[in-house]
């Protein structure tokens, strides 16, 4: 059952199309990354599903119902934006407990221990009755993930969630967001591909406002991801380099990388390997390991957006 569903929605500002026409389709239950560089139009897709703006034509829907500033299905929403803002002299407490939760409806009781149980669960409860002007961009984002899940919603929107924190805390971070598709439909924003590839079971990429591909994570790593193997030599890197713009040369190999002792070697199709094996047998260096290199989102995603 999908959960989120889009149809020719498309946004222009001014002279600018920030959206063309995006169909799109995120089924209940599931981490959706949408992946795309800056300015691909991620946040407008964010506030269109939000509520928060309205689309130039086409319609969205969330929990069955169609999007807008007016529009019951903001009830259903828990929204991220890549920098929360709050009031600077409440705490966290305060601003879950007493204003968060009065807005959803929410018993003085209930908002409390609503509170104080995210609180706890994004790192920041022993910080509940401090003033948010002291915190860092960090916590800032803890809280605002803290706030986004205040009324249980059925689908939650985030903007650039763990941009700001540091590698313990996203690793932490992104974890959390993982295991969320048990009461919530995640629908992640980010340009970080390997949080992508870390926790998302289907990713949508978006380049210049245009859906370029949606596949689940492996099917878009078997279908896209072009075809590599790394050999490993024990050779200066001299050596090595002057390797691998030789094998560069050859007919198939899409091109060559080389970190320290390992060259990567790109290839057009999978026939080409053993020519590329041959030349590694054939280079005169003591040859360490031939292997074939595991397709990355990174190689996806650049294959996408620059051809």
């Amino acid at each position: 059952m999908s959960e989120i569903r889009t149809e020719g929605l498309r946004k222009i500002y001014g002279d600018v199309i920030a959206l063309h026409g995006l169909d799109l389709t995120v089924e209940a239950g599931t981490v959706f990354g949408f992946l795309g560089p800056n300015g691909a139009g991620k946040t407008t897709t964010l506030r269109l599903l939000a509520g928060l703006a309205r689309p130039t034509s086409g319609q969205a829907w969330l929990a069955g119902k169609v999007t807008g500033p007016e529009s019951g299905a903001r009830a259903y929403v828990g929204y991220l934006p890549e920098e929360p803002r709050f009031y600077n002299w409440m705490s966290p407490e305060e601003l879950l407990s007493g204003y968060v939760g009065g807005l959803f409806g929410l018993g003085r009781i209930q908002a409390s221990d609503r509170a104080h149980d995210l609180l706890e669960r994004v790192g920041l409860a022993d910080v509940a009755r401090r003033r948010i002007g002291g915190f860092s961009r960090g916590m800032r984002q803890r809280l605002g993930l803290a706030q986004a899940l205040m009324n249980r919603p059925r689908v939650l929107l985030l903007d650039e969630p763990v941009s700001a924190l540091d590698p313990g805390g996203r690793r932490d971070m992104l974890a959390w967001i993982g295991e969320l598709k048990a009461e919530t439909t995640v629908f992640m924003s980010t340009h970080i591909l390997e949080d992508v590839e870390r926790i998302c079971d289907t990713i949508g990429i978006l380049h210049r406002g245009r859906l370029v591909a949606v596949e689940a994570r492996q099917t878009l790593l078997t279908r896209y991801a072009v075809p590599a193997v790394e050999v490993e030599f024990d050779a200066p890197t001299s050596r090595t380099a002057a390797w691998a713009e030789a094998v560069r040369a050859q007919p198939g190999v899409v091109g060559t990388d080389v970190v320290g002792s390992v060259v990567t070697v790109r290839l057009q199709a999978d026939d080409v390997r053993l020519s590329v094996q041959a030349a590694a047998f054939a280079a005169g260096l003591p040859l360490i390991a031939y292997r074939v290199a595991r397709p990355t989102l990174e190689d996806v995603f650049l294959r996408l957006v620059e051809a």
